[in-house]
């Protein structure tokens, strides 16, 4: 496979890894406690959408654009929904009544993650699925012009993955909710005694963060198969990503996304190391990196 080929799989994978990795910088930075449970909340987002699809296709059956079903954004939605509802629900139900340190919230998050992916295995099964849609061939003139395979879905998962970056950044940076939400990142008591409604940005953060997640499934599902333990294999390359930008930092979280996704995708241009130890580079990668930058690439709050 051509060092071109690997880097347009690298930046598919990577968006991937940057959705997960934001939700989770979200929950560490404004929650306190690294959440076990988001990549079950992958799977959850990706089986919403596998429901859903049906339902769907059904009333717009033809609708497409180059190839790819329009019904798949509705989907998507409705993934991205199911998967809001359910951290919101787990939030009023499990988290919040505990009151507990940061240490009791993190290992009450690997049941709760234990619980999805049960969930997830009795309703569905541990086989794999895929949405109903065709693989889809190349994009001719990419291929033509470059010698790399490009496919629409690759597309649809980049730019739509650009267009969640750049809401997120808008929301962030121009709206009274993001200023809210960089405040609490940076001095949650503070911004307590400010007047600021802590609970309804903590409510915030898990409704974008659970979307996000849910979205990275989905597309994780559409770029290879839907199972219940997609999100919990891919958890600690997530981990990885956001510690590597720096814990507490959304963008440093996109960057270190990216760099990670590329890192497992390259790894077949080293020579003598094949595709089994893409992981480990991945997390070579994350070693080298920190101890140049130990804070991370870029280590602070949510700004």
């Amino acid at each position: 496979m051509s060092l071109a080929q690997l880097f347009v799989n690298g930046v598919v994978y990577s968006c991937i890894i940057i959705l997960a990795s934001i939700g989770l910088s979200l929950v560490y930075s404004i929650g306190n406690f690294a959440n076990f449970a988001h990549g079950d909340t992958m799977a959850v987002g990706a089986f919403g959408a596998i429901v859903a699809a049906p339902a769907i296709q059904s009333h717009a059956p033809g609708a497409a654009v180059a190839g790819f079903p329009l019904w798949f954004f509705g989907a998507l939605a409705v993934g991205m929904l199911v998967a809001v509802v359910v951290v919101v629900a787990t939030e009023y139900l499990v988290y919040r009544p505990l009151d507990a340190d940061p240490i009791g919230l993190l290992i009450t998050s690997i049941g709760v993650a234990l619980a999805y992916r049960a969930l997830l295995m009795m309703q569905f099964g541990s086989g794999q699925r895929t949405y109903p849609m065709s693989r889809g061939g190349r994009i001719e003139w990419i291929d033509e012009a470059f010698g790399v395979a490009v496919t629409v879905r690759d597309l649809v998962i980049v730019l739509t993955t650009i267009l969640l970056v750049v809401s997120l950044h808008a929301l962030l940076q121009y709206t009274t909710l993001g200023r809210k939400m960089r405040a609490m990142a940076d001095n949650a008591e503070l911004a307590r005694v400010a007047g600021i409604r802590t609970r309804e940005v903590v409510l915030a953060m898990w409704i974008i963060g659970g979307a996000l997640a849910a979205a990275g499934g989905v597309f994780l599902g559409l770029d290879t198969l839907v199972t219940p333990r997609m999100g919990f294999e891919l958890l600690l390359l997530i981990f990885a990503a956001v510690i590597l930008g720096g814990i507490g930092s959304v963008y440093g979280a996109m960057l270190g996304g990216f760099a990670i996704g590329m890192a497992h995708e390259l790894t077949p241009a080293i020579p003598y190391i094949g595709t089994e130890y893409n992981a480990a580079v991945a997390f070579v990668l994350l070693v080298v990196i920190l101890l140049v930058r130990p804070s991370g690439i870029l280590g602070g709050d949510v700004e």
